[in-house]
């Protein structure tokens, strides 16, 4: 059976194996101590006990080999086994770089591949400690190295014994800073996936884990630019946009071929071409990942083909040229993810990938005044609760600036229509559609906490085992934080509903100005068409008495241009009152209502 921490082939057979199943040396890895080991007699006598973070791998040359042999030289013999462990080192590669379909879900920061995955990622962050309790408080400001360095020193990171609650508060993302205090504080692996695996538009949600409670909440904040949300790899910082699990490609035969040249040239003298053939002169690949463009989503055959072929690519490009066309009057926001961790011994951790800490100063200020709320409870739920609030307050900024931008865009319309504002409207009822999808989750958000916290950490609890009959079960949130989230509860309704309504405004004004358009279109057709009316009798007897005849009765005859009009005349009565009698109709109703209405108001001023 494969060890921890090693990988496997479809046959369930350990690409890493012990000396017993394949001679040679493995490759070194941070998760693994490799020293040396006594005979393989002696070694089935004293088995190893692995420490807490690594597996300690005993390796021997010897142990391969029955008792008293001399050691495999012979060429043929070297080259088959640089073969095997070179298809076997592309094998676990494969697994390390392609996250298929099916593959393990979660990050772990005390395995290798996590350090292959994200080690590239780094970030010069800032990063916040605040120890506090009702009485005293406490506050640092730290870089990466001394933010891992405290993580690491199991004294120094010790709170003291009056700290009720501590707040760290990272701006950036940094995979040392983030790998540091996982391992400390033992995060979730699948919350770790959640933190480094953001997209745009991701939904905001609360898991509960038996050690903590995680929540990803999507923060809107106005921007002085056009700036919407975009996955922090479109715009070329330190996370990764891989997807969460893509289908890992074999290897060809020509590439393990390719690959057992390289290795037998470097292996083998100049008299060994015959076994290996002609090798290639092209430098070999790393099979690790030693950049972040090693660590793609599938294998990149050809640099320009990948490059036109490219669905992210060509995706982003697509988002750019949609956000150019949108500029000009519209609310500009940024929409980025903050991660909030919340234990149950008092530990607060917050992630945001903005590197500062801007965002979440009004609760720095409110813990450094004895007198608040946050700081007299020492309550930690209550600080998760603080920080929703913000981002809620946050959004409400947002809505105002969409009120005052709804507004002007209505008085624009009712004064004088033009195409421009509609155009407006346009881009502003679709940005209105997208907060709402990325807004609304929140709500459900602090609804599950208010109404299923315990519910939820009840279901942690595995009820079937001893001594957890009886147990009390005891939510993440306390009673005073629930109270205030109803207040953050209501402000959220009041968001989507001012969404709601701003929607409907900019919809009712788009379809105001068309039918502004049409009726306007009718009234100049209905201009023409009593025109045309008039003068159509004049037109078909002024074409009769133009015509170039000789023998003409109406004018030869003693007759001048008094039979035009004596014919025309009459014509034009009996051809006029037929074409315009609805009109005639509506104005005899319409002076019918004045007349009534009239009569009501004087017999109200008459009582």
């Amino acid at each position: 059976m494969p060890r921890e921490n090693s990988f496997s082939d479809s046959d369930g057979r350990s690409l890493t194996p012990d000396l017993e199943d394949e001679p040679g040396r493995m490759p070194a890895s941070p998760t693994y101590e490799t020293t040396a080991s006594p005979p393989s007699s002696a070694r089935n006598r004293q088995p190893v006990s692995p420490t807490k973070h690594t597996t300690t791998t005993r390796l021997s040359f010897a142990a391969s080999r029955p008792s008293g042999a001399a050691p495999t030289t012979e060429p043929i013999h070297r080259f088959r086994h640089a073969v095997r462990k070179v298809m076997a080192m592309h094998r676990s590669t494969t697994v390390i770089i392609g996250r298929g379909v099916g593959a393990e879900p979660g990050v772990d920061p005390r395995r290798a591949t996590a350090d292959a995955m994200y080690g590239g990622i780094h970030q010069d962050c800032v990063i916040e400690v605040a120890d506090y309790s009702s009485l005293r408080s406490s506050f640092g400001r730290m870089t990466n190295r001394e933010f891992v360095n405290l993580m690491n020193d199991p004294v120094a990171s010790e709170r003291e014994p009056w700290v009720k609650v501590r707040w760290i508060n990272i701006g950036g993302m940094s995979w040392d800073v983030i790998k540091a205090v996982s391992i400390k504080y033992d995060l979730h692996p699948l919350a770790l996936e959640d933190v480094f695996n953001a997209r745009s538009q991701t939904r905001s949600k609360v898991d509960y884990y038996n050690q903590h409670l995680f929540l990803r909440i999507l923060c809107h904040e106005l921007s002085d630019v056009d700036e919407p949300y975009i996955s922090p790899a479109a715009q070329g910082s330190t996370l990764t946009d891989l997807p969460r699990s893509e289908s890992p490609v074999q290897f060809t035969d020509a590439e393990h071929e390719m690959e057992m040249r390289e290795m037998g040239k470097g292996d083998f003298g100049e008299d060994e071409k015959t076994l290996r053939g002609t090798t290639s002169r092209r430098k070999p690949k790393p099979l690790l990942p030693t950049t972040r463009t090693d660590v793609s989503s599938k294998p990149r055959r050809s640099t320009a083909r990948a490059e036109t072929l490219d669905p992210n690519e060509k995706r982003r490009a697509d988002e750019a040229a949609l956000r150019a066309l949108k500029s000009g009057e519209r609310v500009n926001v940024k929409v980025s993810p903050m991660f909030i961790f919340l234990f149950r011994n008092g530990t607060v951790i917050s992630m945001h990938s903005t590197p500062n800490v801007e965002l979440t100063q009004p609760i720095t200020r409110r813990l450094r005044q004895r007198d608040t709320g946050l700081r007299t409870s020492a309550d930690p739920s209550l600080l998760v609760q603080s920080l929703l609030d913000l981002i809620v307050d946050k959004a409400l900024e947002v809505i105002d600036a969409y009120h005052v931008k709804i507004k002007k865009f209505e008085r624009e319309i009712l004064l004088k229509p033009k195409v421009t504002t509609v155009r407006n409207l346009h881009i502003l009822s679709g940005d209105l559609i997208l907060h709402k999808r990325t807004l609304e989750p929140i709500k459900t958000v602090i609804y599950g906490l208010r109404r299923y916290d315990v519910d939820r950490a009840e279901a942690l609890i595995d009820m079937t085992a001893a001594g957890n009959e009886n147990i009390k079960v005891v939510g993440f949130m306390s009673h005073k934080s629930k109270i205030y989230l109803a207040d953050v509860f209501d402000h959220m309704e009041y968001i989507l509903t001012s969404l709601e309504m701003f929607a409907g405004i900019g919809e009712n004004l788009i379809n105001y100005t068309f039918n502004m358009a049409s009726y306007e279109m009718n009234e100049v057709m209905r201009r023409l068409t009593l025109a045309t009316i008039i003068f159509l009798p004049l037109t078909l007897l002024t074409g009769y008495f133009g015509m170039n005849f000789d023998n003409m009765w109406s004018v030869h005859h003693g007759h001048s241009d008094l039979v035009f009009w004596a014919i025309a005349l009459p014509v034009m009565a009996i051809v006029l009152p037929i074409f315009i009698v609805p009109d005639i109709k509506r104005m005899v109703h319409y002076v019918q209502k004045r007349m009534v209405t009239k009569k009501v108001v004087k017999s109200f001023k008459t009582a």
